[in-house]
């Protein structure tokens, strides 16, 4: 994605001239007298079939044709909600397009025709010119625009014979002769792109060009709280920056009326405005302009490793000593622009010796979306479902155990009531376990004077079972596997209960599978397993206590349920000795002779027998 972001495009610059009413409300915006539309494309080759204008909703003209438009209040409205939506939102693939008709106009430079100007949300102003030819014959994304608003669709591009389906099929990407296309009918597409870029030089109607897509970094959203400039105007010595001696630029504190004016919130503070020049001494003006808080979000880990230092922002030494971050875990919107900036300022630092690493995150990990009825819970939305209220109803834990249970947290999912009863459910039934159970002595001394050969078959189980999941929740909670841990933890609740009501059930048994019990919820319900922790007795936090490790004895299987299937489904099970469930034949000859497995081979051929060592025989047959 990055890669795609800095990406350079050969193509050319195209002139697309304003006509009527926009031609006159620009060129009083612009004070040119023939405004023009400049639209960078990598495909000049198709410019005969560009059929209609799209710009994004924040190009730099918008509000001059919002003036003249016959369709001012649809465009504005439409305007305010794609401007409400993240960038990653507004240019995925898998949204449907929408957009909305200005009723103004442009002029095709080599058709000479009128074409209409659209403003649509997957067009961003800092990708080209804010602005794109659209080509719906020869382009996926104008082509499905094209045929929900029944815009034209004009082929200029004829696939070779050799190449496949040809532009009925939907747009026509590859490669082919003109038609259509005046003068230009029967080039090759490589030749035309060349032939046309010059043409358009000749005439004054564009040039061949090179593009990127990383733009300058933007400073244009103000807010009071972006890190100030440090520098200063003085009418005699022009831009004068701050001395080391007086920096950081510090925020005036008081009555900040916070709401953007087009302008940075400091610049209506006249006495923290109001300076001295440092060159000349005479009177002079801060600069009120603030960097917009990425700047500040591409170095803040690095203030982590030293953030009680006054003196300056970090010392090298305990940099060092901390970087790289292990783990960087965000959303997929920050893969380009924030970890892109993050890696820029982290190269430049090392090469000014300031840290020891060229990068500043050894791994990446994006996390999914929670949904709800297909909207994403976001600031933005207002969340979806309310935080206070829910955690008043429901409590934290549930809202935590909802997410963590739901689903890998890589991937999106939806919200549901009765994901969020379930995870209720399995706390409420957890906490009346551990309510009902007395637990006594510290977990080492009761791990110390545990015999496994001294237990009855029900505590042996619990026990086993118990440490089984104590290396399970590790070794996934380590991986993210959140989903599993959260259900192997209800798997050992379901042991544990039936172990609770035995009638021979050992007490310092259950406590010790209690305690580990609790431990290993804790990073899913902090606030249970915290209040448990204490009602055993234990007077230091939980999160306190080191993860234990697993019996090694305990995790000793002495047998393991075989499943046997037939044409996989199931159709019997067995346990086996742990020793033989790697045994191949002694596996196949167990299932052949399984009661209900015979049936179901009776009279028929075996086609396949496949083997999965200590979990299951499917045979195939027909």
């Amino acid at each position: 994605m990055q890669e795609n972001w800095l990406g350079r495009s050969e193509g050319a610059t195209v002139l697309f001239p304003l006509r009527g009413a926009a031609r006159e409300a620009v060129a009083d915006h612009t004070g040119e007298s023939e405004p023009v539309l400049e639209v960078f494309t990598t495909r000049p080759d198709t410019l005969f079939g560009a059929t209609f204008m799209v710009l994004a909703p924040e190009h730099a003209w918008m509000e001059a044709l919002l003036a003249v438009s016959p369709n001012t209040a649809g465009v504005q409205a439409y305007i305010e909600q794609a401007l409400r939506k993240t960038e990653i939102e507004r240019t995925s693939t898998d949204r449907i397009q929408d957009g909305v008709d200005t009723g103004l106009q442009a002029l095709n430079p080599l058709t000479g025709e009128e074409i209409p100007i659209w403003v649509a949300d997957y067009v961003i102003e800092s990708y080209g010119t804010g602005a794109i030819m659209a080509v719906p014959a020869h382009d996926e994304r104008d082509h499905a625009f094209a045929t929900r608003y029944g815009l034209e669709i004009r082929t200029v591009i004829e696939p070779d014979p050799d190449a496949g389906d040809g532009p009925d099929e939907g747009a026509w990407t590859g490669p082919g002769t003109l038609v259509n296309s005046g003068n230009f009918n029967g080039l090759p597409v490589d030749e035309a792109i060349e032939r046309i870029s010059a043409h358009l030089a000749e005439a004054g109607q564009g040039e061949a060009s090179v593009t990127w897509r990383l733009r300058d970094w933007l400073i244009s959203r103000q807010r009071y709280w972006g890190a100030p400039i440090p520098m200063i105007h003085c009418p005699a010595c022009g831009i004068v920056p701050v001395p080391e001696e007086d920096l950081p630029v510090l925020l005036p504190e008081g009555e900040i009326d916070y709401k953007p004016k087009g302008r940075s919130p400091l610049a209506a503070l006249e006495e923290w405005v109001a300076t001295t020049c440092p060159a000349c001494g005479g009177p002079a003006e801060r600069e009120t302009d603030t960097m917009d808080t990425f700047v500040d979000s591409s170095w803040y880990f690095l203030r982590f490793c030293d953030a009680g230092n006054s003196e300056r922002a970090w010392e090298r030494e305990k940099a060092d000593r901390w970087m790289a971050v292990d783990h960087y875990i965000g959303g997929i919107e920050h893969a380009i622009l924030h970890l892109l900036y993050a890696r820029f300022i982290t190269k430049v630092l090392y090469d000014t010796g300031h840290v020891g690493v060229v990068e500043p995150f050894a791994s990446l990990f994006t996390q999914g979306m929670v949904l709800r009825h297909g909207d994403k819970m976001s600031k933005s939305k207002n969340n979806v479902v309310p935080v206070g209220p829910f955690v008043d109803e429901w409590g934290a834990d549930t809202a935590r155990l909802t997410i963590l249970f739901a689903a890998p947290p890589e991937r999106d999912f939806e919200w549901t009531d009765e994901g969020v009863q379930g995870a209720f459910r399995f706390l409420s039934r957890a906490h009346r376990l551990l309510s009902e159970q007395s637990v006594a002595g510290s977990l080492g001394e009761a791990q110390a004077r545990l015999d496994p050969g001294q237990m009855s078959p029900g505590a042996l189980a619990a026990w086993r079972k118990t440490h089984a999941t104590l290396k399970k929740v590790r070794h996934d909670a380590w991986e993210f596997h959140f989903n599993t841990a959260v259900a192997a933890l209800m798997e050992l609740y379901n042991e544990l209960s039936r172990f609770a009501v035995e009638s021979d059930a050992d007490r310092e048994v259950m406590g010790h599978c209690l305690r580990l019990f609790v431990l290993m919820l804790a990073p899913f319900a902090p606030h249970l397993a915290e209040e448990h922790w204490h009602r055993f007795g234990e007077t230091e936090s939980i999160f306190c206590t080191r993860w234990p490790e697993p019996d090694p004895a305990g995790l000793e299987v002495e047998t393991v349920t075989f499943v046997f299937q037939v044409n996989g489904r199931l159709r019997g099970e067995a346990d086996v000795p742990a020793d033989e469930a790697g045994d191949k034949e002694a596996m196949l000859t167990a299932a052949r002779a399984h009661e209900n497995v015979a049936r179901y081979l009776e009279g028929a051929e075996i086609v396949k027998e496949i083997f999965v060592p200590a979990k299951l025989v499917n045979i195939v047959v027909k």
